[in-house]
C-alpha cells in the first residue's frame, strides 16, 4: 500500500491534472453537463430548490451535502443574500453558506444569479474538486484530510474555525501531536493551546502549509499505517466544511472570533 505522505504528494503535485481525471468520469461528466445546461435557465430560489439534481450538485459542490436535508434552512440563507449585514448567512459561523450565497445571489440579482461565473463553471469547478476529494479519502482518509486542509486553510482567520471542523481539528491535532481526548475539553483552552503551538497566518504561505501536511501526513501513516483505516464519512459529516446541525452552527455562532 502507497504511505498517506506519497498518495498526497502524487495528486498535490499536479492538482489540475488530477481534476481534469475527476471531471472525465462518465457520471461526474454527465452530472457536470446537466448542471451547465440548466443553471443559467433557473430564475428564482424556488426553481433552484424545486430541481432536485441543479440543487444537490450546487449543496456538495459548496461542501454542504450533509445538509440537502435542511431545505429551509437553506432558503432562508439565499433568500436573505448577504448585502444586509444583519442577513442570515452573515450571522453564521462557517463562511461556506455566505460563499454559497454569493455564488446564488437572487437577494441581489434576482432573476439573472445565475449568469455569473460563480454560479456555473465556478460550482462546476468546486463540485470536481470535492469529488477528488471524496475520492482520494475512499483509499485513504489521511488523503482526503490533508486535500481539505490544503483548500481550506489559507481561508482561515480564527482557530475557533478550526476547533469547529471536525476535519480540520483532526488534522491539528495530528499534526501538532494532541490528543485526540483534548477534542471534548473547553473550547477556550483548546484554543489557547493551539495558538501556542501554531501561528494560523502560516498558513497561507504555500511553502509553510506545505511543510505543515508532510508532518501532518507522516504523523497520520504512524497512527494509521498503510491505508488510513479511520471512517472517513464519520470524521466528515461532523465538520461544518462536509456539515453541521443548524443548532450546533448557531451555538458556534456565538463564539467571538480569537476569543469570548
Amino acid at each position: 500500500m502507497t504511505s498517506t505522505y506519497t498518495s498526497y504528494r502524487l495528486i498535490a503535485r499536479d492538482i489540475p491534472s488530477s481534476i481534469e481525471r475527476i471531471a472525465s468520469e462518465p457520471q461526474i461528466k454527465r452530472e457536470s453537463e446537466y448542471y451547465l445546461s440548466r443553471i443559467s435557465e433557473i430564475k428564482s430560489v424556488d426553481e433552484f430548490m424545486a430541481d432536485s439534481r441543479i440543487y444537490n450538485y450546487a449543496m456538495k459542490a459548496h461542501g454542504l451535502e450533509e445538509m440537502s436535508y435542511a431545505k429551509a434552512f437553506i432558503r432562508k440563507v439565499l433568500t436573505e443574500g448577504v448585502d444586509d449585514e444583519g442577513a442570515f448567512a452573515n450571522q453564521l459561523a462557517d463562511s461556506r453558506y455566505k460563499d454559497f450565497a454569493e455564488a446564488f445571489n437572487f437577494a441581489r440579482h434576482g432573476s439573472t444569479a445565475t449568469i455569473f461565473t460563480k454560479a456555473q463553471q465556478g460550482t462546476v469547478d468546486k463540485y470536481h474538486r470535492l469529488t477528488l476529494e471524496e475520492e482520494a479519502g475512499a483509499d485513504n482518509t489521511g488523503v482526503r484530510l490533508a486535500l481539505y486542509f490544503e483548500r481550506t486553510a489559507p481561508e482561515i482567520s480564527s482557530v475557533y474555525t478550526i476547533l469547529a471542523d471536525t476535519a480540520l481539528g483532526d488534522v491539528v491535532r495530528t499534526a501538532l501531536g494532541i490528543p485526540a481526548e483534548l477534542a471534548g475539553s473547553d473550547i477556550d483552552k483548546q484554543a489557547d493551546l493551539i495558538n501556542s503551538r501554531l501561528d494560523i497566518e502560516d498558513f497561507k504561505d504555500p511553502e509553510k502549509l506545505s511543510k505543515f501536511l508532510d508532518r501532518f501526513t507522516a504523523l497520520w501513516e504512524l497512527e494509521n499505517p498503510s491505508a488510513g483505516t479511520v471512517d472517513s464519512s464519520m470524521l466528515f459529516s461532523s465538520s461544518t466544511g462536509f456539515g453541521i446541525s443548524p443548532e450546533l452552527m448557531l451555538e458556534l455562532n456565538n463564539l467571538k472570533l480569537g476569543g469570548r
